[in-house]
């Protein structure tokens, strides 16, 4: 294996970690403030983040206008329209019924991908594939979760969202490939920064309890959750993901995804004493294969084709 790539599964294993040990942090910060107002505050450390790293010159963003309006739709699919969706949705929808479609984000990711990018995937890749949202479902189901369809109005707009994350994705293939990930990444935070306190803080001034949008910044629980949210699970994830698929095939980044499951079930057992049961155990081997899978069968697949390929005399 190539280094470069080497770095590049490291950094989407990474991601996968960060990202799910945030639901436990989500959790947290939730007791004390709303989704919206959590939004807010998450892309409001992050840009604090950013503003810090650059002053001390550890980072350096350089980008026109030009560069920001060909990434600005990727900043609208994620976060702005991603956790829009996601945030609204479960106003209406269960979060188990979340989890279920957050699991379909990689055949969506394979149908866009092929779609657009033209990514090609053999028949065991989209085995592997389904095998891990298999395991991620199995998990969920046999927690007890289910599709409510008198949720429709929910259900549709964590579709939405789903659709907005593979977009995403497959959005960011081509772009990361021109641009540094981190200037994309500042771009992005940058959106969503703007987006979520401005949805925020609008009702707040509206109905006078702009009060209450700083309240949840005296508990040390929030503050600490905060900071992991918005400086690890949104800066440092979007600069691993931007990385990872400048050098990884859209549909073989978006199944590392599902492997935050078990890092969500690995946190909640060791820091919220929640139960490990059998189907865990079950559940988590079919998401390891799965996301195995997808990427040893395409790499074996890419290098019987190189291997197959006659080779040119010197000139």
């Amino acid at each position: 294996m190539k280094p470069e790539l080497g770095k590049a599964y490291a950094a989407a294993v990474l991601n996968a970690v960060i990202v799910g040990l945030s639901f436990l942090f989500l959790k947290i910060a939730l007791v004390d403030a709303s989704p919206l107002d959590t939004l807010a505050h998450r892309f409001t450390f992050s840009i604090i983040a950013v503003v810090i790293l650059v002053l001390l010159r550890i980072i350096k963003i350089n980008m026109s206008w030009k560069h920001i309006l060909r990434i600005m739709p990727l900043g609208i699919l994620y976060p702005a329209l991603f956790f829009g969706f996601q945030s609204f949705g479960l106003l209406h929808a269960t979060s188990s019924e979340g989890g279920i479609l957050m699991a379909l984000v990689p055949i969506f990711t394979v149908f866009l991908a092929s779609l657009f990018l033209k990514e090609r995937t053999n028949w065991g890749q989209k085995l592997s594939i389904l095998l891990s949202v298999a395991g991620v479902m199995f998990i969920l189901i046999m927690q007890g979760a289910s599709i409510q369809f008198d949720h429709l109005t929910g259900l549709f707009l964590l579709l939405l969202s789903v659709l907005s994350l593979a977009g995403y994705s497959v959005l960011a293939r081509p772009l990361a490939k021109q641009y540094k990930p981190m200037d994309m990444t500042c771009m992005m935070l940058g959106i969503g920064f703007v987006v979520f306190n401005l949805a925020a803080i609008i009702p707040h001034l509206a109905n006078g309890t702009m009060h209450e949008f700083f309240i949840p910044l005296k508990q040390p629980k929030f503050l600490l959750s905060i900071i992991y949210l918005g400086v690890l699970s949104s800066l440092v994830t979007a600069f691993l993901s931007n990385y990872a698929l400048s050098k990884l095939e859209a549909y073989k980044m978006s199944v590392f995804g599902n492997l935050g499951t078990i890092i969500t079930i690995a946190s909640g057992v060791i820091f919220l004493n929640e139960p490990l049961y059998s189907y865990h155990w079950i559940g988590a081997v079919m998401i390891l294969a799965g996301v195995i899978g997808t990427n040893i069968l395409g790499r074996t697949t890419r290098q019987k084709n190189e291997s197959s390929k006659p080779v040119s005399s010197a000139r």
